[in-house]
């Protein structure tokens, strides 16, 4: 079937033109290995049973692990990691009839996906190691059993944050902790990552208390910066293994550019529908990454009507996936995937992750992830093992991905992007501390180890709002809440809002997407069914919806003021000065657009207050020169003010290309005169409170990103600007003032300045 969607794709003239590049992944054969140490019968027993063959780096991983390190993993998908880790863990734990082991996960899926293959391995030990799962969805009646019983806890980083201050349930297990598991660790950067940082340094804090000092091990997807994304993540050292022995099928690795022809006559979102239907229609298990909640929605819902009028059993095999589903519905769809029933699914980045959902056929990636991690992490859920496989790559109409489409090279040779944590963010340290307090006093000097920073201007922040207290010459938590029901791991935001249709909890979302998806009058989709918000209650944080049948969706528009709070930092690059430091954001968000066919229908306003909070950001101060020589050189002032403003795009675009990270977790604004500064100034800042490292990565790359910013836009065969190098999806001006000429010009001015050759 695969050779044959392979034919339909060359020879039919619409799916052939837009074949902007085609890479051939070669097979690869297995490189087995041996450990040093003779495996015990039991795990021989296994291995044979199953017929497995250690690879070379599962035996390393065994070797380092039995030796007493603490190891990062950093091989593809399914090239056996829990494997590689599990074998010394389950030796280890037979062999000390006390010792136990923490498995964390990002997500209850992965946990429960793990729980079956170590009862499996279980079964061949000759000893009860219990393994279970304890979060959120585990019931009350045997929580209580598993703390008393169970030498393998498997859990994640939420269940984990909030069952620390409990910790005296649990001095058994801590107290013989040899082994802590955290999987698909490259979900922890960003703000999540900070937050868990600061997590496991709490846990470790217990541990010492209790008396263990576990080895760690990370299992992570390919980084530029595995080693120190390690150490900041855990404040551990770890070895690197990072050798991949498993066998690879041929994998078909497509670049489809909808904007071959610089216009696009469909969307990126219709042809990765098209694609999507082409491939399961052609007997093809697929599954199609889309960007965003919405376009998963869209895309199944669309999918699922157009092949009803073909085959209407198949159409029943077609179903979304995404985060805020209830658990037992995401379960259900993760359950026929695998077994083969599902022939369809359509998914945010949730199913990037490793939970076992079979082989499938073939991967469709509506547009770029945001990392080049991502989209090879997205890429491995084709052909697993050695079966052939179809991965198709098909590109926004933005600079990124039409970068990609032409210089295809860059993408396949690239290093892989920084995983970037952030242990400096004011808000994360103050309420991991006070998650601290509550859990045990707080020696001033011993946190300050654990937390590896100063934590006095912390602690009397915290006094000062009554959270803590001196108590015998330590800080213990004072406060009537809960601590952590007001941290929240996944934003720095504590802020929830619900969603109810009828009374009955529809999903969750954080403020932003509820300012963006579900303000009132939006449209909201979920699991295919579209919803109107009829009552947005910023007070309860609750969004009341009603089910109504529509083919249109609402995109909601974004205004920003920004002050400059300090500079923290200025770097001066030839004759240009480029600073870094803390900003006061806000966000406005007057108006939204009803959108009929990619028609905009109506422009209806808002009444929602601004979105204000403290960043950091880099500000690039245009000399007055580069305003006069544009005026001369182009048409004055229009050229200028579009110019500006098309380089904060394009650079905003181009960011990712070096730091881990999507567009949209980084804002921009450009003014012709700003109060602050005085001058012309473009800011690139980091859309999180307190900010989370991204443009602090980005300012030391500068030079780099604002040349490869003047080649794209430079390259771009448009006349006048377009979404491939200078329109931005997410400007909140609609794309107006933009002018390329003018941002060609003032980038070039940019080089001369930094003595860069452009």
């Amino acid at each position: 079937m695969i050779e044959k969607t392979l034919k339909t794709l060359n020879s039919i003239k619409w799916y052939k033109n837009r074949l902007a590049h085609v890479k051939v992944l070669k097979t690869q054969k297995a490189l087995y290995g041996n450990t040093k140490a003779i495996l015990p019968q039991y795990i021989k027993n296994y291995l044979s049973k199953n017929n497995i063959k250690l690879y070379k780096h599962q035996c390393e991983a065994i070797d380092l692990l039995r030796g007493g390190k603490n190891i990062t993993i950093t091989t593809p998908t399914a090239s056996g990691k829990t494997l590689a880790f599990n074998i010394p863990i389950f030796e280890k734990l037979i062999h000390d009839n006390n010792a136990s082991a923490l498995y964390i996960y990002p997500a209850k899926a992965l946990a429960n996906d793990q729980l079956k293959s170590m009862k499996e391995l279980e079964k061949f030990c000759g000893t009860k190691l219990n393994p279970a799962v304890y979060d959120g969805d585990t019931p009350k009646e045997q929580k209580r059993k598993i703390k008393k019983e169970s030498r393998i806890i498997i859990t994640n980083p939420y269940e984990l944050h909030n069952v620390l201050p409990w910790h005296h349930q649990w001095e058994n297990f801590l107290s013989n902790l040899k082994y802590v598991v955290i999987d698909e660790a490259h979900q922890y950067r960003g703000v999540f990552g900070s937050n868990v940082a600061f997590l496991i340094r709490r846990f470790l804090r217990i541990c010492n208390y209790y008396g263990s000092n576990p080895q760690f091990v990370l299992s992570t997807a390919t980084l530029a910066n595995p080693i120190e994304f390690g150490e900041k993540l855990t404040g551990l050292k770890f070895e690197l293994i990072s050798e991949d022995g498993s066998p690879k099928g041929k994998k078909h690795f497509i670049f489809y550019n909808p904007y071959f022809d610089g216009q696009g006559k469909i969307t990126t979102h219709v042809e990765s529908q098209n694609l999507f239907q082409l491939f399961i229609l052609n007997n093809l298990q697929t599954l199609c990454f889309t960007t965003s909640r919405k376009m998963a929605e869209l895309i199944a819902r669309r999918s699922k009507k157009e092949i009803s009028q073909i085959d209407s059993e198949l159409a029943q095999k077609i179903s979304p996936y995404r985060a805020g589903y209830l658990a037992k519905d995401r379960r259900r769809i993760e359950n026929k995937l695998k077994n083969g029933e599902m022939r369809g699914v359509t998914a945010t980045n949730a199913l990037e992750l490793g939970i076992d959902i079979g082989s499938l056929d073939a991967v469709v990636i509506s547009g770029f992830p945001g990392t080049i991690m991502s989209t090879w992490q997205q890429a491995g859920r084709a052909g697993r093992g050695s079966d052939d496989s179809i991965v198709t790559f098909v590109a926004f109409q933005n600079p990124l991905d039409q970068y990609f489409m032409k210089h295809p090279e860059v993408f396949f040779d690239k290093p892989h992007e920084h995983a970037i944590i952030d242990l400096s963010n004011f808000h994360i340290i103050e309420g991991h501390l006070m998650c601290a307090a509550n859990e045990m006093p707080v020696n001033p000097k011993l946190i300050k180890i654990d937390f590896e920073s100063s934590v006095d201007d912390h602690i009397k922040s915290l006094e000062s709002k009554r959270m803590i207290q001196r108590s015998s010459g330590k800080w213990i938590y004072s406060g009537r809440d809960y601590p952590p029901f007001k941290v929240n791991l996944g934003s720095i935001s504590s802020e929830v809002f619900k969603v109810y249709n009828k009374g009955k909890l529809l999903e969750t979302m954080n403020k932003r997407q509820a300012y963006t998806e579900a303000h009132h009058g939006a449209i909201l989709i979920n699991q295919g069914e579209t919803y109107v918000v009829y009552d947005f209650n910023l007070v309860k944080n609750n969004i009341k919806v009603a089910k109504k049948d529509l083919d249109s969706h609402t995109s909601v528009q974004k205004e920003i003021d920004i002050k400059i709070l300090k500079e923290i930092s200025r770097r001066k690059i030839g004759n240009l000065k480029i600073s870094f430091g803390e900003l006061k954001v806000s966000e406005f968000y007057p108006r939204y657009k009803v959108i009929e066919k990619s028609q905009v229908v109506s422009v209806r306003n808002l009444n929602l207050p601004p979105i204000q909070f403290k960043t950091k950001g880099l500000w690039i101060t245009l000399p007055k020169s580069i305003e006069d020589g544009i005026k001369c050189a182009l048409s004055g002032q229009n050229a200028f003010d579009g110019g500006i403003h098309g380089l904060e795009h394009a650079i905003i675009s181009i960011i990712p290309f070096h730091v881990m990270c999507d567009r949209f977790d980084i804002g921009g604004v450009s003014t012709p005169f700003h109060k602050d500064t005085g001058m012309s100034t473009i800011f690139i800042y980091d859309g999180f409170e307190g900010g989370i490292g991204l443009t602090e990565k980005a300012y030391e790359y500068i030079e780099e990103t604002t040349k490869m910013t003047y080649e794209l836009v430079r390259d771009c065969s448009c006349d006048g600007g377009c979404p491939a190098c200078i329109y931005s999806p997410k400007c909140g001006n609609d794309n107006k003032p933009l002018d390329k000429e003018g941002t060609i010009f003032i980038l070039k001015q940019l080089l001369d300045l930094m003595g860069i050759e452009g």
